[in-house]
């Protein structure tokens, strides 16, 4: 394949791209206005995670600007060149997160989607009092949920989500924005989105981060004001 060729097939990838981020966006407006919603309290994080800087320019030259990412060295090798582009980029961490990288956390990311457990809360802490301190910007904070009560994956349980919140806000002076969730793949998911309109209205939390490529549209009409979605639009992952 010679440039012209490459620059084509480039072409060609980036305009299919586009046409899945619009038939998202068209399906996260129809769900919201089946549930008599505005569309716009529904903001679509683009998970980019694995996909490379050309699959995310297209993504950003068709003017979006929410993405979500796993890993804090995926991020680190692949975003700064791309957020001096577009500084207005908002940036989440959807994926697990260890405690020894809440500084590259903090400092990286506008949104951290996976808070759910005491030392990542006391890590944080320290981190975003640094940051305050230096008058540096903060990251927003959600609680990840694992309403399945899966061991292979993060969250707080269900029964101690109440509790850890109060931890969070009381010993950690942290202030929770929002709850996510995953739900097991082999279940209905909107069970488990329910279950977590019902704990953040308890605690007082509307944000709620939920619904993926093969359930965000059952997410928005039970609520969502996140969904993430990366395969529906950047097409399957290698």
């Amino acid at each position: 394949m010679d440039a012209a060729e490459f620059a084509q097939a480039q072409a060609r990838a980036g305009a299919e791209t586009v046409a899945r981020l619009r038939a998202v966006e068209a399906g996260i407006a129809r769900a919201a206005r089946d549930s008599g919603r505005d569309p716009a309290t529904v903001t679509l994080v683009a998970v980019s995670k694995t996909y490379g800087a050309d699959a995310i320019r297209s993504v950003l030259d068709a003017g979006h600007r929410v993405f979500g990412e796993n890993y804090v060295q995926e991020t680190k090798g692949k975003w700064p060149a791309l957020r001096e582009a577009h500084p207005d980029v908002e940036l989440h961490l959807i994926g697990p997160l260890q405690s020894n990288k809440a500084r590259e956390a903090v400092a990286l990311f506008d949104v951290i989607e996976s808070l759910d457990r005491a030392s990542l809360a006391k890590a944080l802490a320290k981190e975003i009092a640094r940051a305050r301190e230096a008058g540096e910007r903060v990251p927003r904070l959600y609680v990840q949920v694992n309403t399945g009560e899966e061991p292979q994956k993060g969250g707080v349980i269900p029964s101690e989500v109440d509790a850890f919140l109060a931890a969070c806000r009381d010993e950690h002076g942290l202030a929770v924005e929002g709850l996510m969730c995953i739900p097991p793949a082999d279940e209905p998911p909107s069970p488990h989105f329910a279950l977590l309109g019902e704990i953040a209205r308890r605690n007082g939390i509307s944000v709620l981060s939920m619904g993926m490529s093969a359930d965000y549209e059952a997410a928005v009409q039970l609520g969502a004001t996140h969904v993430r979605v990366g395969s529906a639009i950047f097409g399957a992952r290698g």
